[in-house]
């Protein structure tokens, strides 16, 4: 199966094709990529888990999955408010990045072997509310959720690459990059939000706590159940 070769052009190719959401040179960095014309290291799923801490990284793989399966319906909830608004475009951007990532972790999890969180459909629904109900907020309003909730994300992938560091940096060395190419496009969702006037939605400061509250429980949880 070609998901379950951990080494495969799937989980080594660019995240997207459709550019920066700052042009070409916003990009912070690229999925690694084997050299041109070389042929990618065969990898069983047996030998993708030889040696590796399968605790640890089952609970990353696993609650990233269902952060990620989470921003597709914050996403979704904004973009069926705000999706023929001027914020749609910019939107939309974000949203197909948000794609690009679950599908890279909806791999990982075959490769690795790892189950999704039970929580799932209840992310499903939760997500889309609260994309829905901030956007209904206006264009602040979804800006402001997606500041929070880039911010809470990209505070939790860092953990995850110190985590990895800690463990054994060359081992794990492509499962970080993954991790870091993702925390950075979330950083740069998070830039978005600010640069179109989050800061500037009714009670932003009590609406941002409170979600960033939501998504530390939503880690927690999505981590161990």
């Amino acid at each position: 199966m070609a998901a379950a070769v951990v080494l495969n052009p799937a989980l080594r190719c660019p995240l997207g094709r459709y550019g920066a959401l700052r042009g070409p040179a916003g990009r912070r960095g690229r999925w690694p990529c084997p050299a041109e014309g070389a042929s990618p290291r065969p990898c069983s799923t047996r030998s993708a888990l030889d040696g590796i801490n399968k605790a640890v990284v089952d609970r990353i793989i696993r609650v990233d999955h269902a952060g990620e399966y989470g921003a597709n319906r914050i996403y979704a909830g904004q973009m069926a408010v705000l999706g023929r608004s001027a914020a749609g475009p910019f939107i939309q951007q974000m949203w197909n990045q948000e794609k690009e990532h679950l599908k890279k972790f909806n791999e990982l999890m075959i490769a690795y072997r790892v189950r999704p969180t039970v929580l799932l459909p209840f992310w499903n629904v939760a997500g889309f509310v609260l994309g829905a109900g901030s956007a209904l907020l206006g264009k602040k309003g979804a800006m402001a959720c997606t500041v929070a909730v880039e911010e809470s994300i990209s505070d939790h992938y860092n953990n995850q690459i110190r985590t990895l560091m800690e463990e054994d940096p060359e081992k794990y060395k492509e499962l970080m990059q993954i991790i870091k190419q993702c925390r950075d496009d979330e950083l740069e969702h998070h830039d978005v939000g600010l640069e179109h006037d989050a800061e500037r939605a009714p009670a932003y400061s009590v609406l941002k706590a409170v979600i960033q509250l939501g998504c530390k429980a939503a880690i927690y949880l999505s981590e161990r159940i």
